[in-house]
């Protein structure tokens, strides 16, 4: 779409399902840090990689061992690692570009969530949220776990901040969400108790501590794009949204200077000053009339929206607040639950996930303005009548020469130099990124065409009707009609011609043969009697016959 024409008035969020992809069951997606690629975690164990340019498939990520459920999929910052969690405990680094499998490795827990180092162009460690565990920092190809001191001491914050003594005497935990800051030198996690803690995973200490004022249980806990701004989604059913007040970089050394600062202070009230100097809360998100829980939040791509899902059975509605705090649209889907939910980086464009496996594409239903080519320029509602000026077709003679043009025909224009993206703060690194993935041609060999992958985008448009060409005899003889798609072509080769052997296109009879079928239908067609004369027949000539003929012309010697 042109950016001209579009009215700048309209809000830049999307509105309507445009179209929405299928591969077998989904639970899970995650763009990559441009939103070229799509990737989606699968039932059977399997990732997919979308080519969201082109809505098709770029990459299949299979495993042999791992046939569960993917829970989490995260891309390394520069998109050529893919981190993959599953419910069999297991935690999968693929290699994006080559689909090999570089490391894996099994914990004791089931991870709902798994986040890549962002600091490296190959992390080779993530941070783990397991079910019922304390956030963990895992390497990859050493397969270590460091447990993060998220269950603080009594001395150091009151009380314990996840744990739980059952009657036999087993410590138990609520499960956490926990996140990496923009450069990966902190980690973020949420506790039963509603506390943020700011942890630094390499010296395995908190440093800071951000209370609560209801003291619910953190479910979410998600950075935008920017570092700038912190979303937490809680079990008091409210999404709250914090200021990130430490630089970018070099946030440890501001926390030492705060260290320094309140060094004569006990351990639980230097961890709080210290927290409120690191974080603000400025809004506050929720639902006063239904009071509803909710699922998946987070921002958009440029940090100016907020959105968040209905964590309700069967309902497939998505909020969007502006940061101001106001609600300015619900986007109501299917009659489905709605599992994961994310924004693509750069465009507004909403992508979420429902129980069935879906995934639906939301974007923008853009009204074009015209009159924004010229200040003279009128729409019109219905048709006017046009008066012309008098002089309005006057030829009149050539006054002016047309200008020359400023434009130099012998400057070098420079063709190599890729620009850098406002929209990214790091677009330096842009050259090592992987933002789309190479297509390898193969020839088509008719044999193996049935055997081609059948998935691809659709339009959610059940109102198409069937066209004369899509009518076809059922097995019972009846005729029946369907909705005519691109694989049908594949489907009905393989029906006519069940070896495999060739393909048959369907084609439109031409005239002559609708003439020909006509008077079959009138005439009753005679045995030919044989004799020694050559006989013509236009019909098709029974293979049971007995001059053993199948088709076109026959005869007899």
């Amino acid at each position: 779409m042109n950016a001209p024409i579009v009215d700048p008035l309209q809000g830049d969020f999307p509105e309507v399902i445009e179209e929405y992809l299928e591969h077998g069951i989904m639970k899970c997606i995650s763009f990559n840090r441009r939103g070229t690629l799509l990737a989606a975690g699968c039932t059977d164990g399997g990732c997919v990689i979308w080519d969201f340019e082109t809505r098709g498939i770029a990459k299949e990520l299979r495993d042999k061992e791992c046939t569960a459920a993917i829970t989490s999929v995260c891309w390394s910052k520069y998109g050529h690692r893919l981190l993959a969690s599953a419910s069999d405990k297991s935690l999968t680094l693929w290699d994006v570009l080559t689909g090999e499998k570089i490391a894996r490795t099994t914990l004791q827990q089931t991870v709902l969530q798994a986040r890549l180092y962002p600091g490296s162009l190959s992390p080779s460690f993530c941070l783990a949220c397991p079910l019922s565990s304390a956030p963990l920092i895992v390497g990859l190809n050493s397969g270590n776990t460091t447990v993060l001191p998220i269950l603080t001491s009594d001395e150091a914050v009151g009380v314990s901040t996840l744990a739980r003594k059952p009657s036999d005497g087993s410590i138990t935990y609520s499960p956490c969400s926990a996140c990496f800051n923009k450069y990966g030198d902190l980690v973020y996690a949420g506790n039963s108790k509603g506390e943020i803690l700011i942890i630094d995973h390499k010296n395995v200490k908190v440093r800071a501590l951000i209370p609560a004022s209801s003291g619910a249980t953190i479910k979410n806990i998600v950075f935008d794009r920017r570092g700038q701004y912190l979303l937490t989604n809680s079990s008091d059913r409210t999404i709250r949204i914090y200021e990130n007040l430490l630089p970018s970089k070099e946030s440890l050394k501001k926390l030492d200077e705060y260290d320094e600062l309140q060094g004569g202070t006990s351990d639980a009230e230097r961890l709080k000053i210290i927290g409120g100097k690191c974080l603000s809360l400025i809004h506050e998100f929720q639902d006063s009339v239904t009071r509803i829980q909710w699922k998946a939040p987070c921002f958009s791509g440029d940090g100016e929206w907020v959105i968040g899902a209905s964590a309700s059975r069967g309902e497939h509605k998505i909020y969007i607040w502006d940061k101001a705090g106001s609600l300015v649209k619900i986007l109501e889907g299917p009659k489905e639950a709605l599992m994961d939910l994310t924004w693509h980086p750069v465009h507004p464009i909403i992508v979420s996930v429902s129980l069935t496996g879906l995934v639906y594409i939301w974007a923008k239903d853009y009204t074009e303005n015209w009159s924004a080519f010229a200040p003279d320029f009128k729409e019109l509602e219905e048709n006017e009548e046009y008066v012309e000026r008098e002089d309005e077709f006057d030829i009149v003679p050539e006054t002016e020469k047309v200008k020359a043009s400023d434009i130099n025909e012998d400057d070098e224009i420079d063709i190599m130099t890729v620009e850098k993206d406002s929209g990214f703060s790091d677009s330096d690194m842009s050259q090592d990124e992987l933002c789309f993935l190479p297509v390898k041609p193969c020839p088509v060999v008719p044999e193996k065409q049935d055997r081609c992958v059948e998935s691809s985008s659709k339009l959610p448009d059940s109102n198409h009707t069937a066209s004369p060409l899509s009518v076809e005899a059922g097995q019972d003889g009846h005729l029946t009609n369907h909705t005519p798609s691109p694989l049908d072509a594949v489907e009905n080769s393989t029906a006519e011609d069940p070896e495999g052997m060739r393909l048959k296109r369907r084609r439109r009879p031409s005239e002559k043969g609708l003439e020909l079928q006509a008077e079959k239908v009138k005439k009753p067609s005679k045995p030919i009697k044989s004799s020694g004369k050559l006989l013509k027949s236009s019909k098709v000539v029974d293979p049971d016959s007995s001059n053993g003929n199948y088709g076109g012309d026959s005869s007899d010697d």
